[in-house]
């Protein structure tokens, strides 16, 4: 998601908590809000799939899902 997108998101927030928004700034505002979830839910999933977890013992354990 780019900076652009981050601002409006923000904009929104403000014009929302001072003067209120329009029914389409509502549906573009969660819109964008559920853009910015998959971004970060997937930028997590991917950070995860490169994660090991070092045992004890020594080894690399992959994280996986569950665990």
């Amino acid at each position: 998601m780019d900076q652009k997108k981050i601002d409006r998101i923000n904009e929104l927030a403000h014009k929302s908590k001072a003067e209120g928004l329009t029914d389409a700034e509502k549906a573009e505002q969660t819109e964008l809000r559920n853009e910015y979830r998959r971004a970060v839910t997937g930028n997590l999933a991917a950070q995860l799939e490169n994660t090991y977890i070092m045992t004890p013992d020594g080894k690399k354990r992959k994280v996986s899902k569950g665990r």
